[in-house]
């Protein structure tokens, strides 16, 4: 049997699939850190498991970093679960990987180990799909939007850069605004001000910025982990500018693990 790499981001809920594959006679070896994927570039498996339930946009990246690699590119790639329409974005991206449901995984890996890619399609880079766009288009700020800004530097402006016609920033009042930017500058200051913006997540799409290359022990698994606690899901990172990096987030829903793009 095969030696099998399954990522999933919550330990309790991949246990099903860790068992599926196990009793299939597999060796599974289980990751669901960001970090642990380099690795497997030096002793890749035989085929790659990822869920798409929880963080898609996690495993849709994960899957174009494994086909972009030259140890890893003809490895099978086998996507489990996720809601319908985020699985067809990935599946855009990633037209030579397998998809299948919890149910059929046994069946789908096999199939999937006896018929790798030969010629698999080398998907774009993160890099390249955001070129061009400039930050207000990757934050998703439209025409006439109203954009809330919490504790921001005194050079965001120049930061965000050219808003879209009718767009403006709102410094006090927050509360008819969709969209969100939230700057946070430290742990602690984070965590203390997270339950309140919990609240404003629930009616307006919230991006926590949060500056590069800083040595104060505040970085975007801090925050997403915080987050997280506090009910909220991620579904989108980029980079604002040489100095900010930002984060996405919104309330999660009842019976649905993440809403991810």
């Amino acid at each position: 049997m095969a030696r099998v790499c399954l990522f999933h981001w919550k330990p309790e809920e991949a246990q099903p699939l860790l068992a599926a594959l196990r009793s299939a006679g597999h060796e599974v070896e289980y990751k669901d850190k960001m970090a642990d994927f380099r690795a497997l570039r030096q002793t890749p498996p035989e085929a790659i498991v990822i869920d798409l339930s929880r963080l898609p946009s996690h495993g849709r990246e994960l899957g174009i970093f494994f086909r972009r690699g030259r140890a890893t590119r003809h490895i099978p790639l086998l996507f489990v679960n996720g809601d319908a329409e985020k699985v067809d974005r990935v599946r855009a991206l990633l037209p030579d990987a397998a998809y299948t449901t919890a149910l059929r995984i046994k069946v789908a890996l096999r199939t999937a180990l006896a018929n790798p890619p030969a010629n698999p399609a080398k998907p774009i880079s993160p890099i390249e799909r955001w070129a061009g766009r400039s930050t207000a288009q990757k934050l998703g700020i439209a025409k006439d939007a109203r954009v809330a800004v919490i504790d921001p530097p005194p050079d965001y402006v120049r930061a965000i850069g050219d808003l879209p016609e009718g767009a403006s920033f709102e410094e006090e009042h927050h509360g008819e605004c969709k969209l969100a930017l939230w700057f946070v500058y430290g742990p602690a200051e984070f965590q203390a001000a997270l339950p309140r913006m919990r609240r404003l997540a629930a009616h307006a799409r919230l991006w926590i910025l949060w500056r590069k290359a800083r040595q104060d022990g505040l970085n975007g698994n801090v925050i997403r982990e915080g987050a997280i606690a506090v009910g909220l899901v991620d579904y989108k990172i980029c980079s604002v500018n040489e100095t900010w990096s930002a984060m996405v987030f919104a309330i999660k829903k009842a019976g649905n693990p993440v809403q991810s793009k």
